[in-house]
């Protein structure tokens, strides 16, 4: 049982770090209040080659490995949770293609993809379907050598700046069950009725759009079905969202060690009644309790990345790894900002905004609640073995 980096691993951490340290950290605060989107850090993003985590090399990306994986996002969200974000959606769009895209759909699109730039994200929630993703009303009708899509989609990330957006539909909307009749279409952003219509107010998550898509009748052609056969599109969603849950927990754990590096460094400089507060046994147990769980947190999802990496099929452990850590993340923000006292309620202090990114870790990519269903499932069906 091997739980250390090999040398490549903790070099491309080391870089990250370099990164997140020097173009991050100093302009998040600041940037995010200010709404401003991080075109500079998007652009570093590129050179170092993060577009393309999930593509193969063969198609011009780095395809790394899942512990590494996690590390990109570990540690951007370390930074600032919104630019792991820009890079989430993309990259589970990426490997989706390349895992269920026809050879034509991958040598067309990931080349570009890869390199950032091109950019996509995924469109499959809509206003009336969230986490019951048959219950979704896009519907694309074949016309011919194209289909016409119709319907709305929301909290897209990425939207103002793909150029090519996998699109959840029904292309049979009377099949029963209704996953039969489900597809992915790649569709064109600048196809005419492709209208991305506003951004959505967000408690946290900025740096990154997340918007409201309308799509009418937007004539698409029919070789942008992804794999090229219907009714399977909510296969490849949700094979997508298994990826995408390792990257949600490797978010969680950067969002929980920026509040524990937050609360251990204040509670080292911050003095009353004569003292340090660290010296404090109440303020003790709080940097003990964080420190634990972050640790587990962090194992948890290098362990379940690890097990995506053998190969095999990790719903019941990226489902552990993202409800734990994000979990974490909560509890670790909340009990930083009790650290700082009333500058954790300050927008000068990192806390407070780390407080408003760990909600949504519990949220994305299916919520906890679902999470849990998922562990049990594996559980008692026996494809989960604990012990």
């Amino acid at each position: 049982m091997d739980f250390t980096f090999d040398e490549q691993q903790l070099a491309f951490r080391k870089a990250l770090r370099h990164f997140v340290d020097k173009e991050i950290v100093p302009v998040a605060n600041e940037w995010e209040r200010s709404g401003r989107y991080p075109t500079e850090i998007v652009e570093h993003m590129k050179t170092m080659g993060l577009f393309g985590i999930t593509t193969p090399e063969e198609y011009g990306g780095i395809d790394l490995d899942k512990v590494s994986f996690t590390l990109v996002y570990e540690e951007l969200a370390r930074g600032w949770m919104g630019i792991a974000g820009i890079l989430g959606s993309h990259n589970l769009s990426c490997w989706m293609i390349n895992r269920h895209g026809t050879e034509e759909q991958k040598q067309n699109l990931l080349p570009k993809l890869a390199t950032g730039e091109w950019r996509t994200g995924i469109g499959l929630t809509e206003p009336g379907a969230g986490t019951d993703l048959q219950g979704i009303r896009t519907t694309a009708r074949r016309d011919g050598d194209h289909y016409v899509v119709n319907g709305a989609k929301t909290w897209i990330t990425n939207a103002r700046h793909a150029n090519v957006l996998p699109v959840l539909v029904k292309t049979d909307p009377s099949a029963d069950p209704a996953h039969k009749g489900m597809s992915i279409l790649l569709i064109d952003t600048t196809l005419p009725g492709f209208e991305v219509q506003r951004d959505l107010g967000k408690l946290g998550y900025k740096g990154t759009e997340s918007c409201e898509i309308l799509l009418d009748h937007v004539r698409v052609p029919a070789d942008a079905l992804l794999g090229g056969t219907e009714g399977r599109g909510l296969q490849q969603a949700l094979s997508g969202l298994e990826i995408g849950r390792l990257n949600i927990a490797g978010r969680s754990v950067g969002i929980a060690q920026a509040a524990y590096d937050a609360a251990l460094s204040y509670a080292r400089e911050r003095t009353a009644f004569g003292q340090p507060i660290a010296d404090f046994q109440a303020i003790q147990l709080k940097l003990a309790d964080i420190a634990t769980h972050l640790q587990a947190a962090r194992l948890m999802t290098y362990w379940a990345a690890s097990q995506a990496d053998s190969g095999k099929r990790v719903d019941m452990e990226a489902g552990m790894a993202k409800y734990f850590a994000s979990e974490t993340a909560i509890t670790a923000s909340l009990e930083a900002m009790r650290i700082h006292g009333g500058y954790g309620y300050s927008t000068e202090f990192v806390v407070e905004r780390l407080y408003r990114d760990a909600p949504l870790m519990s949220i994305g990519e299916g919520t906890n609640d679902i999470m849990r269903t998922v562990i049990a499932k594996a559980l008692v069906s026996g494809s989960g073995v604990i012990g």
